[in-house]
């Protein structure tokens, strides 16, 4: 069994449907080969556990792909919160431009402290145009916050992590060592993953897309957040199929019950930074030690290597360094960045991290041997921008009805509708057991253990 390296092509899957996102880059072929990517290993897995053959056909949904690539959830009856912080955007400094993160309590206080100005769209946008873009990023993240100056292709490739990146692989295979998994009497052809336990530790949004994927076919996902923890506007699409449940790792008390469930646990997801799970007492040795059959699939924003490997970092600011959306500002002919239509890296990476998963588990399968997985926003981002486009069509500009599945999906916020699946493997289709749930609102604990 051969490690997973990149996507597949595109003429060993089927697509069907119709419908593209306009842009100056490749969203809706890169869709269709990261959910093609999760069928391909889905097959090969359960070929290797008895469940079918490889040779049953992937089918991805090209507009239904696409659609899933922005938000999958539609309220019925009540009105979603907002993704964004009212100061988080795009300013204009003195060289250019700059985005603000500032969704999180302490991201939004190191940009303003930077700054020295009221929480107001307005006081932000004086204080920024009076800085250069570069010096503002700087000091932005030296205290603590995200930020991204807007820069070109060729600046991005010429920066020393924008080189760094450009060498790193699409999946990073790391630390091979013998793994036994568990047997799973549950798991059947219409429920491949059936009794796969994976423990979550991810947050908006690459992570959580990876997990929701895993959940599609049937594994049990269990996801840990810090008490207290919320992303408003975001949990509804990506908590599907999930319990979501708290902990303090900080607390003993709560360390020591994640460690009991990691024990249990077949899969470990996370996207902490590299050494942050060091700074918890969950270092390498610890995890081999407590879990030494899991999978473990990881990611970050920048990169694996180079000066920015440690750096916070989100879809929409890669978008900012890497080039991409002063690349769409040019194609589009506009007067400010004009990103990608949907936070495509988030959605390719994260369906990569579910192919990544399966394909450890087929290794570990037939050789009784698995590697541990990193990917990350900025790779994606180079992978999205040696992609060619060649889907033609109708031009995607929102959801209509018939996108939608019939059911009625009881959220914990109200009723919902959810996008039919844009992924089929032979007979297997997707489908979630749970609805999306919110944060802390399960007990922290496996359902069979």
């Amino acid at each position: 069994m051969s490690q997973l390296q990149d996507f597949p092509s595109p003429k060993s899957y089927q697509t069907n449907g119709t419908g593209r996102y306009d842009s100056a880059y490749a969203v809706s072929e890169l869709a269709n080969a990261s959910l093609a990517a999760v069928g391909q290993q889905l097959a090969l897995l359960m070929q290797a556990t008895g469940l079918g053959s490889h040779t049953q056909p992937v089918t991805v949904d090209q507009r239904l792909a696409s659609l899933w690539f922005g938000y999958s959830f539609a309220a019925q009856g009540w009105k979603l919160p907002s993704l964004w912080d009212p100061i988080a955007g795009n300013y204009r400094c003195k060289d250019g431009w700059i985005r603000l993160h500032t969704n999180l309590p302490h991201h939004r206080a190191a940009a303003l402290l930077v700054l020295g100005c009221a929480e107001d769209p307005a006081a932000v946008t004086a204080a920024v145009a009076t800085w250069e873009g570069e010096a503002l990023e700087t000091a932005v993240v030296a205290q603590g916050g995200v930020a991204a100056f807007m820069r070109s292709r060729e600046q991005w490739l010429a920066h020393p992590q924008g080189q760094a990146v450009q060498q790193e692989p699409l999946i990073n295979w790391v630390a091979p060592r013998p793994v036994l998994l568990r047997d799973r009497p549950q798991a059947t052809a219409t429920r491949p993953l059936a009794g796969l336990r994976v423990l979550d530790l991810t947050r908006v949004l690459a992570g959580p897309i990876a997990t929701r994927t895993l959940a599609g076919f049937g594994a049990e996902v269990l996801r840990i957040d810090p008490p207290g923890w919320d992303e408003p506007g975001v949990i509804q699409d990506i908590s599907l199929g999930k319990s979501m449940a708290s902990l303090d790792l900080r607390n003993n008390g709560g360390l020591q019950r994640f460690k009991d469930l990691l024990e249990q646990a077949d899969v470990l997801v996370h996207g902490y930074r590299p050494g942050a799970l060091d700074g918890l007492g969950l270092d390498l040795a610890t995890r081999d030690h407590i879990a030494a059959n899991r999978i473990e699939v990881t990611l970050n924003a920048y990169g694996w290597s180079g000066p920015w490997a440690g750096r916070r970092g989100f879809d929409s600011l890669v978008q900012m360094s890497a080039g991409i959306a002063d690349r769409g500002t040019q194609w589009a002919g506009a007067d400010k960045p004009n990103p990608l239509p949907v936070q495509a890296l988030d959605h390719a990476t994260g369906y990569m991290m579910a192919a990544a998963v399966l394909n450890a588990l087929t290794t570990a399968t037939t050789t009784q041997r698995a590697a541990s997985a990193r990917l990350s926003l900025a790779r994606m981002a180079e992978q999205l921008a040696q992609m060619p486009q060649q889907l033609t069509g109708p031009k995607i500009s929102g959801s209509q009805p018939a996108d939608y599945a019939p059911e009625i999906e009881d959220s914990s916020w109200g009723p919902a509708l959810r996008l039919r699946p844009a992924l089929q493997v032979g007979a297997t289709q997707m489908h979630w057991d749970r609805p999306a749930q919110a944060c802390g609102s399960a007990p922290a604990r496996w359902s069979l253990a």
